[in-house]
């Protein structure tokens, strides 16, 4: 017998989805960032286990939206409580924020099991402030399980994988077993690249970023992977900050996803970084199209 289904990871920025999907999953898929709103596209990681196959979507925070981007964003989130076989809300519980409907309203369509996954239980201390916490969620919806967990400690979360498995319906596997998500490679290099400017620049600037892959090909002689990437920003001010001193933070940018990069296809990368501005893109639906942020069904 074998199981096999879609489970969707959703909740406000900053819970720590992104965390949980590469805990979850053995890999880092999700690029990860102290920041909220990392996340923008459909992410999907896929765990095989002996017998099962477990289907992750992880989805930007839920918030309210204010232009084309986060609207975008907003309905890429919602849209993952449709057809799948559970929902993980997951919140922070080291906040103690009490439910509100922002993070609600997505469940109340869905007619299908739903685990409250109460992330950062590490950060809760002394232990007992967690009992308030699982009460005030434990009386907002109906769910199916209450389990709090650590993503960065991994804690609960081998417990958390076999409520999941005990929900999966019997079905074969939807991807085969190798693989690890349904994102093309270009999609996971324009991440690391995009995690790298979230960590090494600050303020407005990382918000501002998009990129594009323009090239992805192994090459022979000398035995490489040879990737030109564009990064694109609204301002010239902030292509400034990117380009650095003589070109000082763009090298570094580089540097940084070359040697992850280097680690995820296992062979030398040769990494091309240019910076493009492209005024006011997030509000631009071209652009928005242009750069794979727009629902395509």
């Amino acid at each position: 017998m074998t199981r096999a289904g879609f489970v969707s990871l959703i909740g406000r920025p900053n819970t720590g989805k992104s965390t949980l999907l590469n805990r979850l999953v053995g890999q880092k898929l999700a690029i990860v960032s102290p920041r909220p709103q990392t996340t923008r596209n459909r992410i999907t990681g896929i765990k095989n286990l002996a017998g099962a196959q477990i289907v992750f979507v992880d989805t930007p925070g839920l918030h309210t939206p204010t232009g084309g981007l986060e609207s975008f964003m907003q309905a890429t989130a919602r849209r993952a409580v449709e057809d799948v076989d559970l929902v993980c809300l997951v919140v922070d519980a080291a906040q103690r924020a009490h439910p509100d409907r922002l993070v609600l309203e997505p469940l109340e369509a869905y007619r299908g099991p739903v685990f409250c996954v109460l992330n950062k239980a590490d950060l809760v201390r002394p232990r007992e402030r967690m009992l308030p916490v699982l009460e005030a969620w434990r009386g907002a919806h109906a769910f199916r399980e209450l389990i709090p967990v650590s993503a960065t400690e991994g804690t609960n979360c081998d417990r958390l994988l076999e409520l999941i498995l005990g929900i999966l319906p019997e079905h074969p596997p939807f991807f085969p077993e190798d693989a690890t998500s349904d994102q093309p490679e270009t999609f996971w290099v324009a991440e690391i690249i995009r995690e790298k400017v979230f960590r090494l620049t600050r303020e407005e600037v990382p918000y501002a970023v998009a990129v594009r892959v323009q090239e992805l090909v192994e090459r022979k002689e000398p035995a490489c992977l040879y990737i030109r990437a564009t990064v694109f920003v609204e301002q010239e001010s902030q292509k400034g900050i990117l380009i650095g001193k003589g070109g000082s933070m763009l090298k570094r940018i580089g540097t940084a996803a070359r040697r992850e990069l280097e680690a995820f296809f296992g062979i030398q990368v040769f990494l091309e970084l240019t910076v493009e501005v492209r005024r006011h893109w997030r509000r631009d639906g071209r652009a928005l199209r242009e750069f794979g942020f727009m629902l395509t069904s």
